[in-house]
């Protein structure tokens, strides 16, 4: 009898398993602060955590003022600061039950990164990925060959930095109304959208991905983005002089600790630590303690973790993106 089974399977069982030994505990507070309500958050460590957290939060529509964040060892313990987009205290009994749920012990564990969060899977469409150089009339084009193949496009989102795209598309039969999945079709798809992305111009390359199901497209994106390497390039080329002076990045590095200390100030905007989150894990640092404040126009982040002087550029880089 074959006992092999798929270590994707295994990882997901075991973090079940510790997840029912050490559920993770949360507390929303609206009595310890005057301006924000306070999201508490302590579980047992596993890598992503907290990516995740500030990922619901983000998909919750809240703002993070302020934000505590101590994961070294086997335990974490993340404190934040929020309110709803008019700056507001968070008074709804739903609400706060939601980020109970999706938090606390009730959802039984934090879903993996492999999945979606914040979006419930579905079957419904089908997701079409999408990087190659950008140029004038790309997604007309790109909208133009899906109609010729009955396609109905339901949703999009499409990122342009340092001259490369990166877009997910959710599309479905224009007859049916749900997901494509015959694999004939599927490719022939695939294939006309990968010449349109080439062009006679795209000397990098150019990618299609086709998939069945839900994603989170923020995250999605981060991830195409960099893999697509849009950062390879001089930083003095990326933004303007302007935007190069709000910025300001230092490192301090403790050797002593292990650590590497990253002080980051920008403007605030919003998704911040979520973009700088999704960054420093695209590149597999690990984040074990962090102060977020962004409670005016600027916005300090103070990060201790092993991170790389190109990690800090592509940082650099992702704070100029509005």
């Amino acid at each position: 009898m074959d006992c092999w089974s798929s270590p994707i399977v295994m990882d997901d069982e075991f973090e079940k398993l510790v997840t029912r030994m050490n559920p993770p505990r949360v507390t929303v507070d609206n009595a310890s602060s005057r301006k924000a309500t306070l999201i508490k958050v302590d579980s047992a460590n596993k890598r992503g955590s907290l990516l995740e957290l500030v990922q619901i939060l983000t998909d919750l529509n809240l703002i993070i003022r302020r934000a505590y964040i101590s994961s070294d060892g086997e335990w974490f313990m993340d404190v934040f600061h929020v309110t709803d987009q008019n700056g507001n205290k968070l008074f709804e009994d739903d609400l706060a039950e939601r980020i109970q749920q999706l938090l606390g012990p009730k959802a039984h564990s934090f879903r993996s990164l492999r999945r979606s969060v914040g979006v419930q899977a579905t079957t419904e469409h089908t997701t079409i990925e999408l990087t190659g150089r950008d140029r004038p009339g790309l997604l007309s084009e790109v909208f133009a060959v899906l109609a010729d193949l009955k396609c109905n496009v339901v949703a999009a989102e499409v990122w342009t930095h340092n001259s490369r795209m990166a877009s997910v598309v959710y599309i479905t039969d224009e007859v049916t109304g749900v997901s494509i999945e015959n694999p004939d079709r599927l490719a022939k798809i695939k294939q006309l959208l990968l010449y349109v992305l080439k062009g006679n111009r795209d000397k990098r390359g150019a990618n299609t991905a086709v998939s069945v199901g839900s994603t989170h497209k923020e995250r999605r994106l981060h991830q195409m983005m960099y893999a697509d390497r849009d950062y390879d390039m001089d930083y003095a080329d990326c933004v303007s002089t302007s935007d190069r002076s709000k910025l300001t990045v230092t490192v301090e590095n403790c050797a002593d600790k292990g650590y590497t200390v990253v002080n980051l100030r920008s403007p605030d905007r919003p998704k911040l630590l979520f973009d700088t989150v999704c960054t420093l894990t695209d590149m597999q640092y690990v984040v074990y303690h962090a102060t977020v404040i962004a409670e005016g126009p600027e916005a300090y982040q103070v990060v201790f973790c092993f991170v790389g002087f190109l990690c800090l550029l592509l940082l650099l880089i992702m704070l100029t993106i509005t």
